[in-house]
């Protein structure tokens, strides 16, 4: 039975997600990243998790150059960055405030959570590949979650 790639985008949306910003580096240490929900942990101990990135992405190369990776975790206050780094064919990092993380990776300020990892596993997922990062460093903050549902940018209902 074939699926029709609109249909299956909509049901996807149904399911809330976080937002994230991978970042990477390429050969030269220039930084890269993308805004993606495509995450989850995977394991306690080890401790790691998992990531899928698109073929298409600017940066799809340099996961398989530099072997690492971070994961940010946006606040409800990054709205804005979500939105820079899903856009195609920006200079995403110009006039970004950001730190290097242990691994040389862009640590962006005001996320809730930063995991530096190492790629461990990287496996086909058709248009997209799907790696395993083993954490090797993680730091918190707190916040509110930027979160996404049906295509839209939502909040956590005030308790």
């Amino acid at each position: 039975m074939a699926i029709d790639g609109r249909e299956l985008r909509n049901a996807m949306g149904l399911f809330a997600t976080g937002v994230t910003i991978i970042t990477t580096k390429d050969a030269t240490e220039k930084p890269f990243g993308l805004t993606a929900n495509a995450f989850s942990s995977l394991s306690l101990n080890p401790p790691m998790l998992l990531i899928c990135v698109d073929k298409g992405v600017d940066c799809y190369n340099c996961f398989e150059e530099s072997k690492v990776f971070a994961v940010n975790f946006l606040s409800q206050a990054q709205e804005e960055l979500s939105t820079r780094f899903a856009t195609k064919g920006i200079e995403k990092f110009a006039g970004l405030s950001y730190s290097l993380g242990e691994l040389g990776v862009a640590l962006l300020d005001g996320a809730l959570a930063h995991f530096e990892c190492t790629v461990a596993h990287a496996y086909e997922g058709g248009d997209h590949t799907i790696y395993v990062g083993e954490i090797q460093r993680l730091v918190t903050a707190p916040g509110d979650p930027l979160l996404f549902y049906q295509g839209k940018y939502r909040s956590l209902a005030p308790q």
